[in-house]
Parts: C-alpha cells; sequence; structure tokens
C-alpha cells in the first residue's frame, strides 16, 4: 500500500509542470481582469465538458489576496482573475500560484503569475452603476468594457476621454442582491467608472433626474432622458442604483469606513487597507418605549371612536326604534297576570259572543282565535263560557279543566257551524308547570 502510494506521488510530480515567468501588470484603483483558460497549461483541446478545473491563490498561502477574487463561467468554460489593488500594494509583486487538473486523466500542471502593481493616484470622481441585463463575465468582453466606456466619452462626460477607467466591477449577488425568480434571468452587475474631470452638466442633470429614485430599491421600470443611449449598445441600467460620488463624499465600497466624512480617517483606512467598524458610542439606540406608545395609540383612538358611536345610537337613537309587538306585549304583561288570579265570571253566549267580536277588534294583529263552549259539570247552574284554545287562562281555569267534557263544541268557518261529536270525559289530574295534565 506505502509502494502503491509512493508510486502515484511520483506519478503526479513527474506529469505536473511548472511554468514560472509569465508577468502581468495592474494599476492602483483601476480594475484588474485576466482570464485562465487551457492554453495557459499547454492545453489545447477539450474532449468532455467542463474538463478542467483552475485553483488560484497566493503563493505560499491558501487563499488569494483580499482585493482579489476568482470565479469560474460555465459560459466561457474559464475562470477569471478580478479586482481593484489598493494603495498599500503599490509598487509591490503579488506572486499568484494557479492550479490545473485535467479530469480526464487526472493530470495537474502549475503556472506561477508575477503580478506587478503600479503606483497610480485613484480616480476622484466616480460613476456608479448596475446593469441588469449583464452578468459579471459578460463585462470581462474587452468590446463591452470599450462600449460602455465610449458612451461616456462621447455623450455624457467628454472631460474624461483621456483617463476614464473602469475602477470597480462586481456581481449583484455578491453584492447583496438577489438571485432571479427565472433561471434565464441575469443576476446583474455593479460597474463603477472614473476620471479626474470634473462632472458634465449633463451629468449633473440626470443625478437630478433619478434623485427621487433613491428611495426605492430597484426600478428597472424607470425610464429617463439618456435611456436610448445605453439600450443602443445592449445596457439596461436600474436607475435606482445609479450614483454620482465626487471629491467631497469618499467611496464606501473601495474604502470600508465608519465614519465617512471625515476625509483624515478615510485616508488612515486606505493605508491600512482592512475594514473598520463603527465606534460603540455612534450606534443609534432604539427607543421602544415610543414605539410601544405609537402602536397602542393608534388602535386606542380608533377603539373609543367605535364605542363613542355605538353609544350614540343606542343612548340618543333608541327612541327611533319602535316594535308595535313588543309594546303590545309590556303594555299587556300585567292584565294577563291578573286575569288568571281573578275567578271567571259567568255569562251567556251572547256575550260572549259580544266579548269575542270586542276581543278581535282590540287585537287585530292576532290570528283566527278558535273558540270552545265549555259547560259547568253540575246541571242546576248551567253556565256556559266560551274559552279560546289559545288562551293560557284556558289551561290555568282549574274549573274548566277538571270538569266534565263539554256537552257541546262549535267553531265557525265561513258562516257555517260544524259540530263535532263529543270528547270522552276528562279525569282528574294534577296539572303541571306548563298547562299540562299528568
Amino acid at each position: 500500500m506505502q509502494f502503491l502510494s509512493l508510486l502515484l506521488s511520483t506519478l503526479a510530480v513527474f506529469l505536473s509542470r511548472e511554468a514560472v515567468g509569465l508577468k502581468l501588470q495592474a494599476n492602483v484603483g483601476e480594475l484588474f481582469t485576466y482570464k485562465v483558460e487551457p492554453m495557459l497549461f499547454n492545453w489545447t483541446h477539450q474532449v468532455i465538458s467542463e474538463q478542467f478545473r483552475y485553483r488560484p491563490s497566493l503563493k505560499g498561502y491558501p487563499d488569494l489576496p483580499s482585493w482579489m477574487r476568482y470565479m469560474y463561467s460555465h459560459e466561457y468554460h474559464a475562470g477569471f482573475l478580478y479586482g481593484t489593488p489598493p494603495e498599500s500594494t503599490a509598487g509591490k509583486d503579488v506572486n499568484l500560484d494557479v492550479v490545473a487538473l485535467n479530469r480526464q486523466n487526472y493530470e495537474t500542471r502549475r503556472v506561477v503569475i508575477q503580478l506587478f502593481v503600479v503606483n497610480k493616484f485613484p480616480t476622484p470622481n466616480i460613476v456608479q452603476m448596475k446593469i441588469d441585463n449583464l452578468n459579471w463575465v459578460h463585462l470581462m468582453d474587452p468590446g463591452r468594457v470599450e462600449n460602455l466606456r465610449n458612451i461616456f466619452r462621447k455623450d455624457l462626460w467628454p472631460n474624461s476621454k483621456e483617463d476614464l477607467s473602469v475602477v470597480f466591477m462586481e456581481s449583484a449577488v455578491n453584492m447583496g442582491g438577489r438571485l432571479p425568480l427565472r433561471p434565464q434571468q441575469r443576476e446583474g452587475v455593479i460597474v463603477h467608472v472614473g476620471s479626474f474631470a470634473k462632472f458634465s452638466p449633463r451629468l449633473i442633470e440626470l443625478q437630478e433626474e433619478v434623485r427621487p429614485l433613491y428611495k426605492l430599491p430597484t426600478c428597472n421600470y424607470k425610464r429617463t432622458s439618456v435611456q436610448k443611449i445605453f439600450e443602443n449598445v445592449g445596457f439596461k441600467l436600474d436607475w435606482c442604483a445609479f450614483r454620482m460620488v465626487g471629491v467631497e463624499s469618499p467611496t464606501e465600497i473601495l474604502y470600508h469606513s465608519g465614519k465617512q466624512g471625515e476625509q483624515q480617517a478615510t485616508e488612515e483606512h486606505r493605508h491600512q487597507d482592512r475594514w473598520m467598524g463603527i465606534a460603540r458610542e455612534d450606534v443609534p439606540v432604539r427607543n421602544y418605549i415610543d414605539e410601544f406608545a405609537f402602536s397602542f395609540a393608534i388602535p386606542g383612538m380608533i377603539f373609543a371612536v367605535l364605542i363613542g358611536m355605538l353609544s350614540a345610537v343606542l343612548c340618543f337613537q333608541h327612541e327611533k326604534f319602535s316594535d308595535p309587538h313588543s309594546e303590545f306585549f309590556f303594555a299587556n304583561i300585567f292584565h294577563i297576570c291578573e286575569e288568571s288570579c281573578t275567578p271567571s265570571v259567568p255569562s251567556d253566549s251572547g256575550s260572549d259572543d259580544g266579548s269575542e267580536s270586542s276581543l278581535n277588534s282590540e287585537y287585530p294583529m292576532s290570528s283566527t282565535v278558535q273558540m270552545v263552549q265549555c259547560s259547568d259539570s253540575k246541571p242546576t247552574q248551567p253556565i256556559t263560557t266560551l274559552k279560546s284554545l289559545k288562551d293560557p287562562n284556558f289551561l290555568l281555569d282549574n274549573t274548566s279543566i277538571r270538569s266534565q267534557s263539554p256537552n257541546n263544541s262549535f267553531y265557525q268557518l265561513d258562516s257555517s257551524i260544524y259540530a263535532r261529536p263529543k270528547p270522552p270525559p276528562y279525569k282528574g289530574g294534577t296539572l303541571g308547570r306548563n298547562g299540562v295534565d299528568i
């Protein structure tokens, strides 16, 4: 087993090749890009898809410098190194170690890139923008970059013709953006171009035109006066991300500073080449008491208004509501109790007919009442009384309940008298609470 591992390691060393002496140059404050492809390792053809893999790093270290990024593009089948050198790297050599792997035969090759950083003053005036219809890899094409620079050189910023350059480029997703919902859509790319020339009047007018859009996170639907200029060369901008950073405001993208308004602190952070957090006393304090008071005040006011409206309706508007049936019931409820307590007064059928007619005239809203003629059980005292089957006094009358069955029962319908047979005599019993004989 040890012999096999030793043989494989010897074979890997024999197959690996190191090419030293590839020299490149980068400028301080300008975007540096380099394409890592199979030709760099003397590989000329690709048999399978995604055959080659690359791993760049700082020589002697496991990772790249903090200002440099490497990304692989499946669209171009190549890797790309890009970044903007800071002032701290001016006049220094940056040695990059790039290792390539051929996945077909597992051959590895190694190339060392010597990058020299030229000292240059960073551009003070920068235009920041976001292009929605491109990915980061599309700006690795020198033709697209030249078309973007020509827009500012010829139309928007003519004074920057001599020294206009791309100072920053990064994918919108890496800067905190979201991936598009559809995979076919582009992620977007953030680009900064800078120059030593002052901003032209047309650029200042464009900034004032899009200034009301700064409060929105994105607005790719907005059209401006220079929309056609960018669309003619294939660029669709998000105007909410369009900014102009001059000498008076430092560029927070290049130099991460906690106090951006202080020029001296910004210069110190540039030389240190590290991110500096804000001080504890500069952190804003959140007042929860005001927020709770505000969150309870609005619902409380709405609740008070609703209670006031409901009270006004119930207290001041109740006289306008009338219910004839309820008023009749409450007006005669005591009369019903009195009639149930007083004994029944004998009367003849004529008087009963008169009382029935008077009863019908007093209660015009009641339905047709079925009357029953009742007689006492004693033959010596013939007393007959008309009782309504719907009258509660009929059930509460102990005399009529415990008496025998009525001798004659008649009911009248359409001016015709119909006789009904005599029912069997009632048996004596106890009257329940609901008026039922049990």
